[in-house]
């Protein structure tokens, strides 16, 4: 099968023809009609994240349909279309496990980073941590949803149900989704661009946001919480400036800059700053049962599978509108 692969980091991925994989026990083998490029997936490649596996297929925004099933697979049959995300593995066992907080796995696999990904012609997943792909998206608009959504909804239930004004900070393939269903769940949004990037905040404006501006900007009204998806420190300050006493800032992503120094007068009011760590199984019921619903419509570019470091490229450069996704 063709492949895109990283060998080391910091370098350009790399087109390769690689065994076709083979289901073991418990796992799928899925021919990928397309995945997304995650702001993670350059984590990865730009040597970010700590101890990937080398070389690694790239990518864990996977949709493509079960053509193999390893021994014992019963909740797939071959030809549906499935969904393949960043939670690859669990251990099942540590206190997190047990306690229902498998995102916090202290021995956890992941998709495109120890486990390879999507960035190919065809992968293997273990059939647990994977889900069945409705709705009316096609392959490349339900790609996103993988984790810009899985991610985005998780983020959005930590701001709390409580929480009426919303500012989101760093309006790319999580921030679009998430817009969507703050908004269907009727509470109101700020989005928070880069300084300058008009394009952006636009499409905020046509997906429903009240308010959209550069992120050194105070908003029009003081929100009861914030996301930041942006990888940029210098952000919790100003989102905890932003937010009212009992307010929340939740960091989104997996990999941020360094988070300056900031006076206690901003945090204080029981103001609470937190993150958001990868996914539980039951996120993705929730939110891939929701989004259709809604429903969530993902804006994607759609590039070639050999042209993964232009799409990489391109989410470095902030060029995208909405989500960039390969196509086999």
């Amino acid at each position: 099968m063709k492949a895109m692969i990283l060998e080391r980091a910091g370098a350009p991925l790399t087109s390769a023809e690689l065994p076709d994989p083979v289901p073991g026990p418990g796992q799928v083998l899925v021919r990928v009609a397309a995945c997304g490029v995650c702001r993670t997936d350059l984590h990865v490649v730009d040597g970010e994240l700590p101890d990937p596996k080398l070389p690694i297929v790239p990518g864990h925004e996977i949709v493509g349909t079960v053509i193999g099933l390893g021994a014992g697979v019963e909740r797939f049959r071959e030809g549906e279309r499935i969904g393949v995300p960043w939670l690859g593995r669990t251990c099942g066992h540590c206190r997190h496990c047990l306690a229902d907080a498998e995102n916090l796995c202290d021995e956890p696999g992941f998709t495109g980073y120890q486990i390879d990904g999507g960035y190919a012609e065809m992968t293997v997943a273990d059939a647990r941590y994977c889900f069945p792909i409705r709705g009316g998206y096609s392959d490349a608009e339900a790609a996103p949803l993988l984790c810009a959504g899985l991610i985005g909804y998780r983020s959005l239930r930590m701001a709390g149900d409580d929480a009426e004004h919303i500012g989101i900070y760093g309006f790319g393939a999580a921030a679009h989704i998430v817009a969507q269903v703050a908004r269907h769940q009727g509470r109101t949004v700020y989005a928070f661009t880069r300084p300058g990037d008009e394009n952006a905040q636009q499409f905020a404006r046509t997906l429903g946001a009240a308010w959209a501006g550069p992120s050194d900007a105070a908003p029009a009204a003081e929100l009861d919480a914030a996301i930041i998806f942006a990888p940029v420190g210098a952000l919790v300050p100003a989102a905890l400036r932003a937010v009212r006493k009992g307010g929340t800032v939740v960091c989104g992503g997996i990999h941020m800059s360094e988070i300056p120094a900031f006076p206690y007068d901003i945090l204080w009011g029981e103001r609470v700053l937190r993150s958001v760590a990868n996914l539980t199984r039951q996120d993705a019921v929730e939110f891939l049962d929701l989004a259709p619903k809604i429903p969530v419509k993902t804006s994607v570019e759609i590039f070639e599978l050999g042209d993964a470091n232009a799409a990489l490229d391109s989410l470095r450069a902030g060029r995208l509108t909405g989500a960039a996704v390969l196509v086999p």
